[in-house]
């Protein structure tokens, strides 16, 4: 049984500019009290193909933990241009906000993003290069977002494995909520690297992990 729960992750000032910091207002619930405190961590991934782009953009320790219902901003600021890709900075990506105790994963939200151009552009000739920054718009789609969640020894810091799955909205859980947006996925989920997100923006907003094996449902829903 976990011990912390994420019950709610609401996506702040969105969209908004490619330079502004990301803010995710969350609340989760503690069962026990905990002798250390939870890791919080924002990931940025830069490029579909090489793990090596992704940034790291915010790590925080929240604690003493009281038992019961907690809620914080969580701020992160915004990627930096030059460790993306090239060519990988518009178009969609993904966004990753992980929590850990005793450096072992147990929940793991994830969103698409999406960062466009303000002006029109000839899209056999592209942007106006070097990109002007103050032009490019991110959009997180926060409507539905997947979220990976961990077994973990809560005592003794003995290393996770993935159990179950969840994406849910405000409305009901994924398989509810967005039956055709999962059609439209053909299958990508399955065996794709945890690095590559789908060609296109999803309407779920979910995010392809690393296990080859179908997503489970859980029971419980996140809000947002």
């Amino acid at each position: 049984m976990s011990l912390v729960n994420v019950v709610n992750m609401v996506v702040l000032d969105n969209p908004t500019n490619f330079r502004n910091d990301f803010r995710f207002e969350i609340s989760f619930e503690c069962l026990q009290e905990l002798e250390e405190d939870i890791e919080w961590k924002v990931v940025y991934v830069g490029s579909a193909e090489d793990p090596s782009k992704d940034q790291v953009l915010e790590e925080v320790c929240v604690g003493p933990v009281p038992v019961g219902l907690n809620r914080f901003v969580l701020e992160a600021p915004p990627p930096d241009p030059s460790l993306v890709a090239g060519g990988e900075v518009l178009g969609v990506t993904v966004a990753l906000v992980t929590c850990s105790y005793r450096d072992q994963e147990f929940c793991r939200v994830g969103y698409y993003v999406n960062n466009e151009y303000a002006d029109e552009y000839d899209p056999e000739v592209g942007p106006p290069q070097p990109l002007d920054f103050g032009k490019v718009n991110r959009l997180i789609l926060a409507d539905k977002p997947r979220v990976t969640r961990f077994t973990i020894d809560w005592s003794s810091g003995d290393s996770s494995a993935p159990v179950e799955n969840q994406g849910a909205s405000a409305t009901g859980t994924l398989a509810d909520a967005a039956p055709d947006a999962e059609e439209e996925m053909a299958d990508e989920d399955s065996g794709a690297d945890a690095h590559q997100p789908p060609a296109a923006p999803l309407q779920t907003g979910v995010y392809a992990d690393e296990r080859e094996d179908p997503f489970v449902i859980e029971d419980d829903e996140i809000m947002t």
